[in-house]
């Protein structure tokens, strides 16, 4: 499914979107079908899958932990677009990933990978928008949304150029610094939702972990919110219950976005 088929839905039935982040491969590529399952059960309106890079420099300790027992389970691009490929979920798909394995695949080849898998969404935090002209332009080709990510520290000079490239939605960094719970919710956030005037959905991310985050983040302006942490932490512990606990964390999140 594409993105904004899925916003434009949302939007008439006056909710804002969910998006999860996984890493696949954590615990194991058949494990990830399983958990993908279970976070769709619970209501999740997107997932972010994350193809394990070893040096994931825009994740703080918990997905670093996931990549690295992703990585250890053997994920690696083939296993990943075959396991992406064999998954059949009514939700759009997005990959996370860092520029080295898109480069070192080859361009073309990562995105027509994509394509073959289902694939609607790409992710690549280490790639400035001044850098992204070849992988832009081989999304457009492939109808596969390139999601750029805004920081607090964004000027608004390299916003509009961001803006003039993205599509399906934009990724706002809700504070400074790498992912992971918090506590509370930055007050950065809330002036980069003032300042961002975009003609396509806002997501925020980063540190976002309990409903009364969400509430906020979607009050202050927001599409949609993106968790990753509070996820990938009961995957983590990989107890019997561990699918029950997924869907319902999800399902406990989602009825804050109505």
């Amino acid at each position: 499914m594409k993105i904004k088929k899925k916003f434009d839905a949302l939007m008439r039935k006056k909710e804002r979107a969910l998006i999860t982040y996984i890493c696949a491969g954590d615990p194991t590529a058949e494990k990830t079908v399983e958990i993908v399952d279970a976070l769709v059960k619970g209501g999740v309106d997107m997932i972010e899958l994350g193809l394990p890079f070893s040096d994931p420099i825009a994740d703080g300790a918990t997905i670093q932990a996931a990549i690295d027992r992703a990585l250890t389970s053997g994920m690696n691009p083939d296993k990943f677009f075959r396991l992406v490929g064999s998954m059949n979920v009514a939700v759009p798909l997005i990959v996370m990933t860092y520029y080295n394995i898109i480069f070192r695949r080859g361009v073309e080849r990562f995105v027509s990978d994509c394509k073959s898998a289902g694939i609607t969404g790409i992710i690549v935090p280490d790639l400035p928008v001044e850098e992204s002209e070849e992988l832009h332009q081989c999304c457009q080709d492939s109808e596969i949304d390139l999601i750029f990510l805004v920081a607090p520290t964004t000027t608004e000079e390299r916003i509009n150029l961001i803006l003039s490239k993205a599509s399906g939605f934009l990724y706002l960094v809700s504070r400074l610094g790498v992912t992971g719970m918090r506590e509370d919710v930055a007050t950065s956030t809330r002036e980069l939702l003032k300042r961002t005037k975009a003609p396509i959905p806002k997501a925020v991310g980063f540190g976002i972990s309990k409903p009364g985050h969400v509430k906020k983040i979607l009050e202050a302006g927001a599409d949609g919110v993106i968790v990753g942490s509070a996820f990938v932490n009961i995957i983590a512990k990989n107890e019997p219950k561990m699918l029950e606990d997924l869907a319902g964390l999800a399902a406990t999140l989602k009825s804050a976005t109505k």
